[in-house]
């Protein structure tokens, strides 16, 4: 069975996901179906940088992919959906996924080697009529966002914790939003389209 697209903020189930070999069938739409999904929640923000912004529906897919490709079984179930689950917005949060995306492996590495901490100066600002407002990104704790060497990794995952106000501002059509960082090797931010405010306004309650 082909299960309907759910944006829903919850926690992902066994019950949620499709039998591997069933998945497998419906495969190729289901993909075509995140792509879509996924147009309106990713934010390029400087020359290298992307948000994507996960919900209940990027989070399904990602673990169903997980499950097709290693085929682990209930074992790797159990650690995909306590990888994954965290990522999923409960309302009253954004979530992203934040990849620094460098082709070549010698300028990776060089780059990487001048942002370590930059997960700490991510951030969301709303402007409304009350004002300008300033949402803090928070790193995932539970990660190694940078090493102690000082690199910072090429995968981040930053949660953004908005108060009624901020989302009231969010979710106002036609609203300002920029995404960036305020960090003094990458201090770039780029304003979010209204296709991609609209959309992501529907992870708030």
């Amino acid at each position: 069975m082909n299960l309907p697209l759910t944006l829903a903020p919850r926690q992902l189930t066994p019950a949620d996901l499709l039998p591997v070999a069933e998945y497998a069938r419906i495969r190729p739409q289901r993909r075509r179906e995140l792509v879509e999904l996924k147009k309106h929640r990713q934010v390029e923000v400087g020359p290298f940088a992307r948000f994507y912004f996960e919900n209940f529906e990027t989070m399904r897919s990602q673990v169903q992919e997980m499950l097709y490709i290693e085929k682990g079984g209930a074992a790797q179930l159990a650690d995909e959906l306590a990888a994954y689950n965290p990522l999923i917005p409960q309302g009253s949060e954004l979530v992203a996924t934040v990849m620094f995306e460098i082709d070549d492996p010698e300028r990776r590495t060089r780059m990487l080697a001048r942002l370590g901490g930059i997960e700490n100066c991510a951030f969301i600002e709303v402007e409304s009529d009350r004002g300008t407002a300033r949402i803090r990104g928070e790193p995932d704790p539970t990660r190694e966002n940078t090493s102690p060497e000082g690199k910072a990794s090429a995968v981040q995952f930053i949660r953004f914790q908005f108060s009624r106000d901020e989302t009231a501002a969010f979710k106002t059509p036609g609203a300002r939003i920029l995404v960036g960082f305020d960090y003094p090797n990458y201090p770039h931010m780029t304003a979010f389209s209204e296709p991609v405010r609209a959309a992501l306004a529907e992870d708030f309650d």
